[in-house]
């Protein structure tokens, strides 16, 4: 049996948003699913991080840390400390200019609150080393489709999107496990409240009708829903569509780079990641390796 792991990057909403939304799948063996949680966890422990990976978060500089000095030479703890007395400063700084400023850095603050104690540096290292580790599992199939919000009518819902992109991945799961002779696979996908009830009744559509490019019959049941704090392999899904978010907006490859090897292949084409960009060409790395 197989698991694929799904998570997004950037949302479906075209204004004022990201101008890509990612929706990209880890597909492992379910038997090396425990030593493969090890791994993850070994890189964690190694670095001194003992908390959920959220790359967008973690690629962030923190000022406040930057203000610091000698920050890096500080222990752990007493880097905390610092940094924790200079976000107070900044919140009673921000009430002066209202409410809605303080509850935004307030926010902020807490997401990354857990990687306070790790350099801007040391957090890239974390990232990177869990990225090489996810290129190297042999194993482990990434399946993601990268859509350019613009090139959707914009007549169109913007939950169109996430349909599109959800009949992709699924699509090219039921391609992988049709390849392998794997009669069973299961979707885990990071517990969303809004997308929930959508991908529940598209997968249950699909059962029955299939997607428009195949039947789905090896696929059990609709997604299962899980908090990606206690799923390691979620965390590691979300690390992968950032970087291949990045890829796309940006042009940045240190993420991409380590994890593109794992994307799947057939007959020497890249099948696991489709770049949409609607009626537009391309030439980028991604479409040249398709063969678009």
């Amino acid at each position: 049996m197989y698991i694929c792991y799904l998570d997004e990057s950037g949302n479906v909403a075209r204004v004022g948003t990201t101008p890509y939304f990612i929706l990209l799948g880890l597909a492992i063996p379910a038997t090396t699913w425990k030593p493969k949680d090890r791994e993850v966890q070994s890189v964690l422990n190694r670095h001194n991080l003992h908390a959920e990976i959220h790359t967008a978060w973690m690629v962030r500089r923190y000022p406040e840390q930057e203000r610091i000095k000698g920050f890096a030479g500080l222990l752990p703890d007493e880097r905390r400390q610092a940094v924790v007395k200079e976000r107070k400063a900044d919140l009673a700084k921000a009430s002066m200019t209202g409410k809605k400023a303080v509850r935004d850095l307030a926010r902020n603050y807490k997401k990354t609150e857990p990687y306070i104690h790790l350099t801007h540096a040391e957090r890239l290292a974390v990232l990177r080393a869990l990225a090489d580790l996810l290129g190297s599992w042999k194993d482990a199939t990434l399946l993601a489709d990268a859509q350019q919000k613009a090139a959707h009518p914009s007549t169109a819902p913007d939950e169109q999107i996430l349909d599109f992109a959800f009949e992709q991945i699924v699509t090219r799961y039921h391609y992988l496990l049709t390849r392998l002779s794997m009669d069973v696979g299961i979707l885990v996908q990071d517990q969303n409240e809004t997308a929930a009830l959508r991908l529940t009744r598209l997968a249950r559509r699909y059962h029955k009708g299939g997607t428009r490019y195949s039947t789905i019959d090896r696929i059990v049941e609709t997604p299962l829903f899980v908090d990606s704090q206690l799923t390691l392999m979620v965390q590691m899904a979300d690390l992968a569509a950032f970087a291949t978010r990045r890829f796309f907006e940006n042009g940045e490859t240190d993420l991409f780079d380590r994890i593109y090897p794992a994307f799947d292949r057939f007959g020497g084409r890249l099948v696991g990641l489709r770049h949409y960009t609607g009626a537009l060409p391309c030439s980028c790395r991604v479409c040249t390796d398709h063969g678009r």
